[in-house]
């Protein structure tokens, strides 16, 4: 027998008051997706999306983006407080705006943290995309360079809470605390050292990060993130979104925690992402070389973050598959550090620490 879940109860007695006018058969509620934090995604059965978007556009500016057509399910999101449900709408309105393709919201009850948004449909990048293929998989990506240009241009000053250096040095501190203490079993006094030689890669790779052009930021701009649909491609996850680092989201679509390429695959899309931006008029470096370097930096700087939030959600939040990543963003960290002089402690401290990650257990 189920455990109980009120929350999904509370979601089914929202729901069951928008049945009438917006055709839900709450009736076929189901599980769509889950993710790192404590939201939820469950979809349904409508009588059919064309008049939810009928209705919909004629609350809205013409051009709006959309998932226009005829598709029969919406999406209920059950993001329970302090889930960022008004962000959500806020940034969901932001990128319409934009003209990229996210999802509507089509109903919300902000103090319950419940919405009901349109359905994007089922099939992500992550499912499609295939380093094996990259004849097939480089279109792709630049359809999702070319919508991150159309958001980066659209970015305004004092809109989005800013990406600065408390906000950096807060990420990066997950790894001493998390990757290296929790999940490596460094002791007081060796997590005490490691902080003191991480220190001035951490101010380094901060300072590089504010010294970058600012723009809109979405910060979770990856391939589980992006959905394979028309117009391609339509974007997830975006309550995050702040006015950070302009090479932070192409990082981390192409160096990504579930996903891998060859160099020359990423340059390739490096190079296509910074010419398309200087024709859009975006405020890239002029020199590719400078925009590579800030575009590794900042990548080393989520990197970092990443090693120690997958420790946090597996031995904070019992969600353990998130350890069987970690060598790939060891890889990554491990690989930048070498080749500039001033990461050269992370690097000396990768080594060090190699062959000390415990085995991945499920065992919690």
């Amino acid at each position: 027998m189920p455990a109980p879940d009120p929350r999904l109860d509370q979601l089914r007695d929202w729901l069951a008051g928008l049945a009438a006018p917006r055709g839900l058969q709450v009736s076929t509620l189901a599980p769509a997706s889950a993710d790192a934090s404590a939201r939820r995604y469950f979809r349904l059965d409508c009588a059919s999306q064309t008049e939810l978007h009928a209705e919909l556009q004629a609350e809205t500016q013409a051009g709006r983006s959309g998932n226009k057509g005829t598709q029969q399910s919406v999406i209920a999101v059950d993001a329970p407080p302090p889930e960022k449900c008004r962000e959500f709408v806020q940034i969901a309105g932001l990128l319409a705006h934009a003209g990229v393709h996210a999802p509507d919201v089509l109903a919300s009850d902000l103090e319950q943290g419940f919405m009901l948004v349109t359905d994007l449909g089922r099939t992500a990048y992550i499912d499609v995309l295939d380093p094996a293929r990259p004849a097939e998989a480089v279109p792709l990506l630049r359809d999702a360079l070319g919508t991150l240009i159309r958001w980066q241009a659209s970015s305004r000053p004092g809109v989005l809470p800013l990406f600065d250096d408390a906000f950096l040095q807060r990420e990066m501190n997950l790894f001493p605390e998390w990757y290296l203490e929790r999940h490596l079993g460094r002791s007081e006094a060796q997590v005490a050292a490691d902080r003191t030689t991480l220190a001035p890669v951490f101010r380094a790779l901060a300072d590089s990060a504010l010294a970058q052009p600012q723009c809109f930021m979405l910060r979770d701009f990856m391939p589980r993130n992006l959905m394979v649909c028309t117009p391609n491609p339509g974007v997830l996850d975006f309550q995050d979104a702040v006015e950070g680092p302009i090479a932070y989201d192409v990082a981390s679509l192409l160096r990504d925690a579930f996903i891998s390429w060859d160099e020359e695959v990423e340059l390739d899309c490096f190079v296509w992402y910074w010419e398309q931006a200087k024709k859009a008029g975006l405020p890239v470096r002029s020199d590719f070389g400078e925009f590579y370097r800030e575009l590794e930096w900042i990548g080393l700087q989520r990197h970092i973050k990443i090693l120690g939030l997958f420790a946090r959600l597996a031995y904070r939040d019992g969600k353990p598959r998130y350890l069987e990543d970690l060598p790939r963003f060891i890889a990554y960290a491990r690989k930048v550090a070498l080749r500039y002089r001033p990461l050269a402690p992370l690097a000396r401290l990768l080594d060090q620490l190699e062959g000390q990650a415990p085995a991945v257990g499920y065992t919690f």
